[in-house]
């Protein structure tokens, strides 16, 4: 009478059973099915996620093979990529603990009005945008081409304090909360306001330009940036070297004016 109460509920999807042992057995093996069904489902579900998940940001995410055929009269390099110019941009940013970090990157530019865009794999500099919403842009030039290709070479994680080690001096930014490099004579101040991660710990980061400051030394007669005074670099991914920006060739939106202006014979 003892086991009563504990049999009668599973007596009742049991009704025709004469034992408690079988009973017994038969609950555990509901249970086994349960347990075993639930799994199913979730490696079901876990293979949904994979198979609909993007690719990183540098595969190709069609995965289609292109036949590429070779034009006539011309070197052929296949997917090799030569672009050009590509502005030595230096990124800085705070960490948790407001140590600065400055990092050169290539692959960048400007997106819109007063947006810059760029891609980062995993760095300290990544983190570092993740964690503050917010980084300064400056460009390497031919005077200090020597400290900028040091801040390429050597990440903030294996050297905290690398920007005290080339010399260099900060100042806290007034609108965002990132370091000024004093010796970069132009700087933007953004912050964030897209931050795509790939599954590699990279992101493409989109800027909003908040202000951008000059050395008075880099201003022309009407107070204009002048990038004859400036001179920044290019870097030169053909040769893996870096390039002055040169003398003027033209002008925007009127050297083209004498083709629209002649005669068509």
């Amino acid at each position: 009478m003892r086991y009563k109460k504990l049999i009668v509920p599973l007596q009742r999807l049991t009704k025709y059973s004469k034992h408690f042992k079988y009973n017994r057995l038969m609950k555990k093996s509901i249970k086994f099915s349960a347990f075993m069904l639930t799994g199913t489902l979730l490696l079901a579900a876990c293979g949904n996620k994979e198979q609909k998940s993007e690719p990183s940001a540098n595969e190709n995410p069609t995965e289609q093979k292109v036949e590429v055929k070779d034009v006539e009269g011309r070197k052929n390099f296949g997917d090799a990529a030569v672009i050009t110019p590509l502005p030595a941009i230096m990124i800085a940013t705070w960490d948790e603990h407001e140590n600065p970090d400055v990092m050169m990157a290539a692959w960048g530019g400007q997106c819109g009005p007063k947006h810059i865009t760029f891609q980062l794999s995993a760095h300290k500099t990544t983190e570092n945008i993740r964690l503050k919403k917010a980084f300064t842009i400056s460009f390497a030039t031919k005077d200090d081409i020597v400290q900028s290709d040091y801040f390429g070479i050597v990440s903030g994680n294996d050297v905290p304090d690398k920007v005290a080690k080339a010399g260099f001096t900060i100042t806290k930014s007034p609108n965002v909360d990132a370091p000024i490099i004093n010796e970069y004579k132009l700087t933007l101040e953004c912050k964030v306001v897209t931050f795509d991660e790939n599954e590699n710990g990279g992101a493409r980061v989109v800027g909003e330009i908040v202000n951008m400051s000059a050395d008075e030394s880099i201003l022309d007669e009407e107070g204009n940036i002048d990038l004859g005074k400036l001179q920044p670099v290019i870097f030169d991914s053909a040769k893996r070297t870096y390039r002055v920006v040169g003398e003027k060739v033209g002008d925007a939106w009127g050297s083209g004016k004498t083709i629209i202006e002649k005669e068509v014979k």
